[in-house]
């Protein structure tokens, strides 16, 4: 495996992020990277980004988190922001990101009791996790996202996003986060959503994800989603529903997770106004203090 590691000096100067990056080795000699806020000793709580943002995607979410008492953790995907890339798209595989993200979180970081949030791929990532590793899960937050396994058609808006995606010559990341916004990016945190790739051999893992979304039936990873919903429709922990008003995307998902979902029931879904498919973005104190409430009210 060819991987490609981001120089630190890309990182100078984040606007609103000055976490510091903390590193642990996962599966296949790769190096992720995470960063946290709040006590150490906090109920942790895992923030997941997703395509094609990195953890600073969540910096006005963790604050919140933190004023709660609560040890916010959001972790950079292989791929994306400080963690290692690997440089072929061959090697991106949805079950290879699964294991590099629980070999993380359970084996590195050797967490348990953890509250998963997952936004895009990071609910596709989060939830297989939890689905699969339940024991070690305490509650689960979607928020614009969703477990496609292939048997329910993805809307057109996503095949004309993986397309662009996959065919175009330079793949501007700053603009794809921006298309998902509602709010316009100051252009010092459009540099900080560019500064994970140098140059374009750094964006396999930004090309090749949207094509490792299960959108057949006998797609390689639609067996065992399949598996995560028959667990996650039954499994006993809290489960909160956090959408915007404004996802063309994944705002489908929303409805069909509060009526398959038993976890679901008994809760208060916020719907976070104004906000796009990048709600972090868009409302992310809001989106903070929502997660905030659900976990230390259940």
């Amino acid at each position: 495996m060819r991987i490609l590691r981001t120089p630190e000096e890309r990182f100078a100067g984040l606007p609103g992020f000055p976490y510091e990056p903390r590193y642990a080795e996962v599966p296949d000699g790769l190096r992720m990277a995470y960063v946290e806020a709040g006590p150490a000793d906090g109920e942790p709580v895992v923030l997941l980004h997703g395509e094609p943002s990195w953890s600073f995607l969540y910096r006005h979410v963790m604050p919140e988190l933190a004023a709660a008492g609560l040890r916010a953790i959001a972790v950079d995907l292989v791929g994306f922001g400080r963690s290692d890339k690997p440089a072929d798209q061959a090697e991106h595989t949805y079950a290879r990101h699964v294991e590099w993200t629980r070999a993380l979180l359970f084996e590195a970081l050797g967490l348990s009791r953890v509250t998963v949030v997952g936004q895009d791929w990071g609910g596709l990532i989060g939830l297989r996790i939890a689905a699969e590793h339940p024991e070690s899960v305490a509650r689960i937050v979607a928020a614009n996202t969703g477990l496609p396994t292939g048997d329910i058609p993805m809307p057109e808006v996503w095949h004309q996003f993986r397309n662009a995606v996959l065919k175009a010559p330079v793949l501007d990341i700053a603009r794809l986060v921006q298309a998902g916004c509602r709010t316009e990016l100051p252009e010092e945190v459009r540099a900080a959503y560019d500064a994970p790739f140098p140059d374009e051999s750094y964006k396999a893992g930004p090309r090749v994800m949207p094509s490792l979304v299960p959108i057949t039936p006998d797609d390689p990873a639609a067996p065992a989603n399949r598996a995560a919903w028959q667990v996650l429709t039954t499994l006993e922990r809290p489960f909160l529903v956090a959408f915007s008003d404004g996802d063309p995307i994944t705002g489908g998902m929303a409805p069909i997770l509060l009526k398959s979902i038993s976890g679901t029931s008994g809760l208060r879904h916020p719907v976070i106004k104004g906000a796009g498919h990048f709600l972090q973005e868009d409302a992310g104190a809001e989106l903070g203090r929502q997660i905030a409430a659900f976990v230390t009210s259940t």
